[in-house]
């Protein structure tokens, strides 16, 4: 009964994030202009970083992205497929201290 559901009622098989899903997902339509972000370790100790709308206090809504991994670069890589336009509409994000999260400038970069 639940594979009948995944395999033809749900959608899952034309769902256009399926080929990624394992290493990200973007959810551009919950962006807002105040944004967290932090890593989170969902099972077996994996650890992924997760973007969420501030507005939506955890509720339906709420994630922008979920993307495996802590490296800021890989982190950056994936929200830049968000349009320009929309991520310009972000004045805030807020995000713990972790070293992981800390980008290595380059040249005149400052």
């Amino acid at each position: 009964m639940l594979r009948h559901y995944r395999d033809f009622q749900s959608g899952f098989k034309d769902w256009n994030q399926r080929k990624h899903a394992k290493k990200w997902l973007l959810f551009p339509q919950n962006l807002r202009s105040r944004l967290s972000i932090d890593e989170t370790s969902l099972s077996h100790g994996e650890l992924y970083t997760i973007l969420t709308n501030k507005a939506a206090k955890g509720g339906k809504g709420s994630i922008v992205a979920i993307v495996a991994g802590t490296k800021a670069e890989t982190v950056i890589e994936i929200i830049r497929k968000i349009p320009e336009s929309l991520r310009k509409k972000v004045s805030e994000i807020t995000l713990d201290m972790a070293g992981s999260m800390t980008v290595r400038r380059r040249g005149n970069d400052r």
